[in-house]
């Protein structure tokens, strides 16, 4: 394996030091592998390094603080800081040193490198089944296959793919598109429990029970309310309930007491006075009034006089 992991740092400090994308250029300035590598001097660099101790025992000297060194350990030296290695028996190292070219890179890049350079945490031990190990090799092996200019994109990619990951690996969520994700994410747990509202309203929808089915804390659901909607999650299947409470009282012959239990209401009296409080009109009152108008349309008002955060608009104005 050693051979062919050499072979491809060979292909690759021929072929890779250049990578540009997703707003980043990155310069490689070499690619390293040594089955056998014992004792250096202290030193510093001007860029980025990183060691993956693939086999081996040693220790790591990062300014004035020392580490242990044994196989699945990775390394972080950052710009102009003093570090050693030292190994009475040879450590079988994969490594890489590399800047982001600035001129050329995206402001979200150059704060993401700023927090790589004060790092604390330089020396962690991982998996050999993680992301950067497997993607490291991968890259190695694959610059052996072919003739890397049939290549480039492949390599290039997975290089990028490989600086990201070492990066995120010592400066968690290094990504700059990483609060995008994660909203996005957010966005997603939330539209599926508000369909999960709307399709479930005769039961009691507790907030445990729906943070159970969309495998996520009751508190992170709870937050997430207030964080998208300004408003509880209490307060929000309320409202769903009295909003499908006007409907089916507008649109069906359903008693009130059919309807106080399709939209989860525990009795009858408790539904007319949540619903009498919310659109300061009672069920039945609301039925006489509203059956016959066609508007059905519902806006959220944030600042009306009473608990729902609903309002029905009929014909131009807000009951």
């Amino acid at each position: 394996m050693s051979n062919i992991l050499i072979s491809g740092k060979i292909s690759l400090n021929e072929h890779v030091h250049r990578i540009v994308q997703n707003g980043a250029a990155f310069f490689v300035h070499y690619w390293g592998v040594m089955p056998k590598h014992y004792d250096n001097l202290t030193h510093k660099h001007s860029f980025f390094e990183v060691c993956y101790v693939v086999e081996g025992k040693g220790i790591y000297i990062d300014e004035d603080c020392t580490y242990s060194l044994k196989e699945n350990t990775m390394f972080f030296s950052r710009p102009d800081v003093h570090h050693q290695i030292k190994s009475e028996s040879g450590l079988f190292l994969l490594y890489v040193g590399f800047e982001l070219i600035e001129s050329e890179s995206s402001e979200d890049w150059k704060q993401i490198i700023e927090e790589a350079k004060k790092c604390s945490e330089v020396v962690i031990d991982v998996n050999e089944d993680t992301i950067a190990p497997l993607i490291w090799k991968s890259l190695l092996i694959q610059a052996t296959k072919a003739e890397p200019t049939s290549f480039e994109g492949i390599l290039t990619n997975l290089a990028y793919s490989l600086i990201l990951s070492l990066l995120q690996t010592f400066v968690p969520y290094s990504h700059p598109n990483n609060h995008k994700i994660v909203h996005k994410k957010s966005s997603i747990i939330h539209t599926q429990a508000k369909l999960y509202i709307k399709d479930n309203l005769s039961t009691p929808l507790k907030l445990t029970n729906v943070a159970t089915h969309l495998h996520i804390s009751s508190r992170q659901l709870s937050r997430l309310f207030r964080s998208e909607l300004g408003v509880s999650y209490s307060d929000y299947v309320q409202n769903e309930r009295i909003q499908k409470a006007a409907i089916l009282l507008k649109t069906t012959d359903l008693s009130i007491k059919d309807i106080a239990e399709e939209t989860g209401f525990t009795t009858v009296h408790y539904f007319t006075r949540v619903f009498t409080s919310a659109l300061r009109c009672s069920p039945g009152r609301f039925r006489a009034l509203y059956t016959k108008l066609k508007t059905t349309t519902y806006i959220q008002i944030s600042q009306l006089p009473f608990t729902s955060c609903y309002a029905l608009k009929v014909e131009g104005f807000l009951f």
